[in-house]
């Protein structure tokens, strides 16, 4: 069933009624010309403009590409509050393959969208986008992040993404295990891209004993080739029901924690640079029923939107890194926080971005 605009009414029901929704503005945006149809959603912006990327994805339909695009702009209020940036959430998803329809015509009025919002929102790179994308979608829009250095920009953020992760692991390893250390953990990497492979090179350094897998086998081989150490698993599946799995990092698509992957895990952390793990409310009390220690993904994988961030103040890769290792202290604060108040780690996340976003509105 569709309401009068044709849009479905459960996407409207989300956005207006459900726990998920609340959102302050959700932009269609359609050209004809070059084959754009794009959805932008701003979440909050009580800490500042909207700040997330934009994903570029073969969405089945339009209603799936609004659901994303409203959980990914709530995923982004939250992280932005955490890592203590005074923005708020927004993100974008554009439908299509990128693969066949990505051109420069298509970026370039896809930007002329995000201008039209007057700074409302500030975009950057995700799942389908690069570099040199908002290189091209800045030409008509200067709220964009993520540019090359020759245009003003930080570069590749998907660096201090994964260094947060990393930190937000070695942050789960103190509190489980007394140790900030992951030497002689059995890591398990689930999608080896654009941020997954830097991760890799951390964990290796830090003596940890590693297990990869991704869809693409050409990412895998990249890895296999420079550090035939590194163990290759067939999948997912074969992943997670590893045994002597110490730490699960998803880092591909979201929903990787379900109903399904969540009983059969061997790993006793989660932590990953996924973003949305969480496939639906409650699985969050299951895996804290079943001792397994979630990181919340928008607190550790938030080293790309400090970096994304600095961007529009004067990009210092020093002043970034040092944001991002904070993401150590606030991993554990949370996880005292969940101890404290009797609460899985992602409730008590949600709590303290919850109060610093309610200050700022309050201000």
């Amino acid at each position: 069933m569709t309401d009068v605009t044709g849009a479905p009414v459960d996407v409207l029901h989300t956005l207006f009624h459900s726990d998920q929704g609340g959102h302050e503005q959700v932009v269609i945006c359609q050209d004809r010309a070059t084959g754009l149809k794009a959805v932008i959603a701003l979440h909050n912006t009580a800490l500042g403009p909207g700040l997330g990327g934009t994903r570029f994805y073969p969405y089945a339909n339009e209603a799936e590409a609004v659901a994303d695009a409203l959980n990914l702009s709530r995923g982004m209020s939250y992280k932005n509050a955490l890592a203590g940036l005074d923005h708020g959430g927004g993100k974008a998803v554009i439908i299509g393959d990128p693969e066949k329809i990505k051109t420069e015509e298509l970026l370039l009025a896809y930007g002329r969208f995000v201008a039209s919002l007057g700074g409302r929102y500030v975009t950057a790179c995700d799942v389908g986008t690069y570099v040199a994308d908002m290189d091209v979608v800045a030409r008509e829009c200067r709220w964009t992040t993520g540019r090359s250095p020759e245009n003003g920009g930080a570069g590749d953020s998907s660096v201090l993404t994964a260094f947060g992760v990393f930190q937000g692991m070695r942050a789960s390893a103190q509190h489980l295990w007394g140790d900030p250390t992951l030497r002689g953990r059995k890591v398990g990497v689930a999608g080896v891209g654009k941020v997954g492979h830097h991760l890799v090179e951390h964990l290796l350094s830090d003596g940890a004993e590693v297990l990869i897998t991704d869809v693409r086998q050409e990412s895998v081989r990249r890895i296999a080739d420079l550090h035939p150490e590194v163990t290759v698993v067939a999948d997912t599946e074969t992943l997670i029901r590893t045994e002597g799995l110490d730490i699960y990092a998803p880092c591909a698509l979201g929903g990787a924690l379900n109903d399904e992957t969540v009983p059969v895990l061997t790993a006793k952390v989660v932590c990953g640079a996924a973003n949305n793990q969480l496939a639906h409310p409650g699985v969050e009390k299951d895996l804290a029923d079943r001792s397994v220690l979630y990181a919340p993904d928008y607190v550790v994988n938030a080293g790309g939107v400090i970096q994304v961030a600095d961007e529009l103040h004067g990009f210092d890769f020093d002043r970034c890194k040092a944001k991002a290792t904070k993401i150590f202290d606030t991993t554990l604060e949370i996880f005292a926080r969940a101890k404290a108040d009797g609460i899985p780690p992602a409730a008590a996340a949600d709590r303290i971005a919850e109060q610093r976003m309610a200050e700022a509105r309050g201000r």
